[in-house]
């Protein structure tokens, strides 16, 4: 993909299901004079579509996506047209459970939305600049892990898809599966059927076991 334009700023697609959420980020960052958004969509095939089209520098990615792909999958899939873009990934889920599968997918950093607006300009320019930007408590953890044997030792949870993933995130959050449905986008019988992925990847009996692992994986993925 080709980079630059004549104004000589570096230019930006967001890309963000929430539109006010979407155009603050777009605002912030059209305040810095080296800075251009060109481009901004809300489902990852326009997002596709868009970055064959516009050329631009960085791609700032949210994990919540309407349609069948996450941001995760979007990155991959950016990566995988464009492998010298850069992409921010930025998500309202917690580092803790998604920083290093962004990353693995071919994210250059991770900021989570309730820390955008302190954060997000220098995030950019870090991953702008070739850096790898993640928080201070997560970038410890992850050299933590990987001291310790790498993430993939954790639990069967590396089995699963992204997609399958933010399910069972939000099964260990409490959320019934119509409620899950409808923050993903997705009709409750996908969300069923990734359900039954999950236990079937992880072994498990039934849906109650699934939600019991569910409930204590979210809640050691946040106490470290």
């Amino acid at each position: 993909m080709k980079t630059g334009v004549s104004t000589g700023r570096r230019g930006i697609i967001v890309v963000d299901d929430h539109p006010l959420f979407r155009k603050g980020v777009i605002q912030m960052l059209s305040q810095e004079a080296d800075l251009e958004v060109r481009a901004e969509a809300e489902t990852a095939p326009v997002a596709l579509d868009l970055l064959r089209r516009t050329p631009v520098d960085l791609a700032i990615v949210d994990i919540g996506l309407h349609g069948s792909a996450n941001g995760i999958e979007l990155t991959k899939s950016i990566k995988a047209e464009h492998p010298h873009l850069p992409v921010l990934v930025l998500s309202m889920h917690d580092e803790t459970l998604y920083a290093d599968r962004a990353l693995r997918a071919g994210a250059g950093g991770y900021l989570m939305k309730r820390e955008a607006l302190d954060s997000v300009i220098a995030a950019v320019r870090s991953v702008l600049d070739g850096e790898i930007y993640l928080s201070p408590t997560m970038a410890k953890r992850m050299i933590a892990d990987h001291l310790k044997g790498g993430a993939q030792s954790r639990s069967g949870v590396e089995k699963l898809t992204d997609r399958e993933l933010e399910v069972l995130q939000l099964i260990g959050e409490g959320k019934e599966m119509r409620a899950i449905a409808a923050e993903l986008h997705l009709s409750a019988k996908t969300v069923e059927a990734h359900r039954s992925h999950i236990k079937e990847k992880l072994n498990f009996s039934n849906a109650r076991e699934v939600a019991r692992f569910a409930v204590q994986w979210v809640d050691r993925q946040r106490q470290g």
